[in-house]
């Protein structure tokens, strides 16, 4: 999981800020909605690790402000990033277990840091059930899946002319647009 450590609150230019804020920083009194846009971006976020991740926590003066969902991280000018999603309230997981506690990284001079939280185990999707915290399958589980779908057609013979027949690149190109 991501923990965005905030600043103190400083005003900006909209003109001149990459998501048109006026201020970022954590200061008391914002909204949820503002403390999503302050938080979002504009954060040097290299290699792909953020990429796999799914929540994000908001700390400010040490403590846990609010909890995030991440759609998507996207490239903003200055060769930046921003989040994408929404910001979570009471009764989501993630909100309940860290909202009003102690940050778990406590205060960082890095306002980007990662940690490990029980709520990033999800299970394998090839339908084993096992824990998992990054990706989608555990290691080789991708091809117990596959070969298992293969099985339900018949061979691998089978399998490849029933996708071939049934296959529309068309109809999944659009669906990807969608």
């Amino acid at each position: 999981m991501i923990q965005i450590t905030l600043g103190k609150k400083q005003l900006r230019d909209p003109n001149g800020d990459p998501l048109g804020r006026s201020q970022i920083g954590w200061t008391d009194g914002l909204s949820g909605r503002q403390l999503f846009e302050i938080a979002r971006g504009v954060w040097v976020m290299p290699g792909d690790r953020v990429e796999r991740e799914r929540f994000a926590v908001v700390s400010g003066g040490g403590i846990i402000r609010q909890a995030i969902e991440i759609d998507r991280v996207v490239d903003v000018p200055g060769g930046r990033r921003a989040f994408e999603g929404r910001f979570l309230g009471p009764g989501h997981p993630v909100h309940d277990l860290y909202v009003g506690q102690p940050a778990p990284k406590g205060s960082q001079q890095n306002p980007i840091t990662y940690f490990n939280s029980p709520l990033d185990d999800r299970e394998c999707n090839c339908g084993c059930g096992k824990p998992i915290s990054r990706g989608d399958f555990l290691p080789g589980h991708d091809q117990r899946a596959i070969h298992e779908r293969i099985a339900r057609v018949g061979t691998v013979m089978d399998f490849i002319t029933w996708f071939d027949q049934t296959w529309n690149p068309d109809q999944h190109q659009r669906s990807e647009a969608a």
